[in-house]
C-alpha cells in the first residue's frame, strides 16, 4: 500500500465559520493522503473536526458561512477547493460518493427505493426506464438486499435500519466511485447489523478497488477495517499511523485516552436486597386487522411471555437487536403500554392498577431515554426540566424544590449555576446528565435506562457509566438497563437477559452469559460486539 499513488491529497486545510463579525476556526493545518484501494479512518470525539474535514472534500459545508483560509485538496490533478460548481457536480456522487450516518434522514420518505436510485443513475449516467431499473436491481443485489425485485416499490419506512443503510450504500456505489466517504455509517445500527455492513464495505472495496475514508468514534470498527488512522482533536490531527501500530503503540496522550475509554470494570459490588421488580409471563401483543370489518387476523407479539426478577440495588441488562422487544418491555413495566401478565413493584401488584392509581408510584419508577436532546424540552430551562417532577408530585415548598434541583445537579457533576440555561447550550454528555438529574431528583427506587449512552462518544460513555455506578452504590438504586452496546452492559449489569423477537433466549448472571454464552444468538451478539482485528 505504501507504493500506491495518492488518490486524494489534503494539505494544510483550515476551516472557519463566520457568525456576524465573529470567526471561529474549527480546523487548522490538517494534512493527509488517501491512497487508491485503502481505508483511512478519521477518529476522535464529537466536535473534533472529523465530519468538517470529510465534508470539505466535496465542499458540502454551509458556504459562505464556512470559509477555507488556507489549504488545498487535490484529486486527479485538480484542487477541489478551487473548482467551479459545474465541475464539482461532475465529481460529487460520481467519482467521490458519500454515505451519511442516519439512513432515514438520507433517504426521501416520499419516494420509493427504485425512484431514488434511478435518480442517481439518471443524473450521472443518463440511464432511464428499464435500463435504470435493471441497474438498480444489480446494485441492490450487490449490497445484499434480499429479493431486490420486491423492494423496488418499497419506501424507506418499510425497511429495517440495516436495509436502509444498504440502500444508501447502493446509491453511493451507483457510479462506481473511486472514493467512498463513510461518515459514521454504522452508529445507528445494531452490533450484528454493524458487522454485516462492515463486511459489506470490505467486500465491495476488494471487488471495486475503491478507497474509503471512514469517519467513526467506534474504535472497534476502525481496528477491523482501516489500513491507516488519523486521530483528531480540537480541529488538529494529533497522530497518524498504520492501524496496527496505532492500536498497539499509541504515542499521543489523547490517542491513549481514546483507546482507554472503553467502559471497564464490573457492576457495583453490593449484596442483593428484596425483589424490587418481578415480572411474570408478561405479554404485549399488537393486533393485525384486515378486511372491510377490520377483524383481528393475527398479532405482532412484541413481548411474548417474559419472566424475571430484579433485587434492590442490582442492575438487569436487557440486550437484543432493534425490534426484539426491549423498549416495549420497558414501557409495559412502567405501565406506559397495555400488557397482560403480572408486574409486581416493591411487592405490590401494579398490572391491574388504573393510570390514576399508578400515578403516585411514578416518582418511584423513573426513566432515562436514549436521545437526551429529544427527551428534553428545548423551551424549558434546566431548572424547569429537573424540577417538573417535584411540582407534579407536590414535593416540598418552592425553596425546598430549588434546593433539591441544585443538589441533583451537583450529584451528576453539573454546575448548579447553569440551571437557568437551556438544553442546546450543553454538550450531549451534559444533556444526558441533566436527564439523569431529572430522574434522580424524585429519589426513585427503580430507573429504566433505555439506551442512555448510545448517542455519546466513548469517553463520555465511560463518564456516564461511572456516574451511574456511583449513584447506584450511594442510593442502592435498581436499574433496568436496555442497550445493544454490550461493553456498556457488561460494565453495569449484575444479570443479563437476552431478548429476540419478544422472547427470552438466555438469562443468567452477567459473568455466565458473557463468559459462557449458551444460545447461538447470544454468541452472535457477543462476536459482533467484541470484534477482533481481521487476519
Amino acid at each position: 500500500m505504501t507504493d500506491t499513488p495518492a488518490l486524494i491529497e489534503v494539505r494544510d486545510l483550515a476551516v472557519e465559520f463566520v457568525t456576524g463579525n465573529r470567526k471561529e476556526r474549527v480546523l487548522e493545518g490538517v494534512s493527509f493522503d488517501i491512497k487508491r484501494g485503502e481505508t483511512l479512518a478519521l477518529v476522535g470525539e464529537s466536535g473534533s473536526g472529523k465530519s468538517v474535514t470529510a465534508h470539505s472534500i466535496l465542499r458540502l459545508l454551509p458556504y459562505p458561512l464556512a470559509q477555507h483560509p488556507s489549504g488545498s485538496i487535490h484529486y486527479a490533478g485538480q484542487d477541489l477547493l478551487k473548482l467551479n460548481e459545474n465541475k464539482l457536480r461532475g465529481i460529487r456522487g460520481n467519482r467521490i460518493a458519500m454515505v451519511f450516518q442516519e439512513p432515514m434522514t438520507s433517504l426521501n420518505p416520499l419516494h420509493s427505493i427504485e425512484k431514488q436510485i434511478n435518480e442517481v443513475l439518471g443524473l450521472h449516467k443518463g440511464l432511464r426506464g428499464k435500463a435504470a431499473t435493471a441497474r438498480t436491481l444489480e446494485l441492490l443485489d450487490l449490497v445484499g438486499i434480499p429479493e431486490p425485485h420486491k423492494r423496488l416499490k418499497a419506501y424507506p419506512h418499510e425497511l429495517s435500519g440495516g436495509q436502509r443503510q444498504r440502500v444508501v450504500i447502493a446509491m453511493a456505489l451507483a457510479n462506481e466511485p473511486e472514493l467512498l466517504i463513510a461518515d459514521e455509517p454504522t452508529t445507528a445500527l445494531d452490533v450484528t447489523v454493524q458487522l454485516k455492513i462492515l463486511e459489506l464495505l470490505k467486500d465491495l472495496q476488494a471487488r471495486l478497488g475503491m478507497a474509503i475514508l471512514l469517519i467513526s468514534h467506534d474504535l472497534n470498527l476502525v481496528r477491523r477495517i482501516a489500513h491507516r488512522v488519523c486521530v483528531m482533536q480540537h480541529g488538529h490531527i494529533v497522530e497518524e499511523a498504520a492501524c496496527e501500530t496505532l492500536f498497539n503503540a499509541p504515542q499521543h496522550p489523547y490517542t491513549r485516552e481514546l483507546l482507554g475509554a472503553e467502559p471497564s470494570g464490573g457492576p457495583v459490588d453490593q449484596p442483593p436486597g428484596k425483589p424490587m421488580l418481578e415480572v411474570d409471563n408478561l405479554r404485549v401483543w399488537f393486533p393485525i386487522k384486515k378486511g372491510l370489518l377490520r377483524r383481528t387476523v393475527d398479532h405482532v407479539k412484541a413481548v411474548d411471555g417474559i419472566n424475571f426478577s430484579v433485587p434492590q440495588g442490582h442492575t438487569l441488562g436487557i440486550v437484543g437487536e432493534s425490534g426484539s422487544g426491549k423498549s416495549t418491555l420497558g414501557l409495559a413495566i412502567l405501565r406506559l403500554l397495555s400488557s397482560q401478565g403480572g408486574i409486581h413493584f416493591q411487592g405490590q401488584a401494579i398490572d391491574h392498577l388504573s393510570q390514576e392509581q399508578v400515578r403516585p408510584l411514578r416518582r418511584q419508577m423513573q426513566v432515562v431515554f436514549q436521545d437526551p436532546f429529544g427527551s428534553l424540552s428545548p423551551r424549558m430551562s434546566v431548572s424547569q426540566i429537573v424540577g417538573e417532577g417535584l411540582q407534579i408530585h407536590g414535593m416540598g415548598t418552592a425553596a425546598e424544590q430549588e434546593q433539591a434541583i441544585i443538589d441533583a445537579l451537583i450529584e451528576v457533576d453539573l454546575d448548579p449555576e447553569t440551571r437557568h440555561r437551556y438544553p442546546h447550550e450543553f454538550s450531549g454528555g451534559q444533556r444526558q446528565r441533566i436527564a439523569i438529574a431529572r430522574a434522580l431528583v424524585l429519589k426513585p427506587a427503580l430507573i429504566l435506562l433505555d439506551e442512555p449512552t448510545s448517542a455519546l462518544d466513548r469517553t463520555v460513555q465511560r463518564q456516564v457509566v461511572e456516574l451511574l455506578r456511583s449513584l447506584q452504590a450511594k442510593y442502592n438504586l435498581t436499574y433496568l438497563f436496555i442497550s445493544h452496546d454490550l461493553a456498556v452492559v457488561r460494565a453495569l449489569s449484575h444479570q443479563i437477559m437476552v431478548v429476540k423477537q419478544g422472547k427470552v433466549v438466555e438469562q443468567g448472571s452477567a459473568a455466565s452469559v458473557f463468559n459462557a454464552p449458551q444460545d447461538i444468538y447470544t454468541q452472535q451478539l457477543l462476536e459482533a460486539a467484541f470484534m477482533v482485528p481481521a487476519d
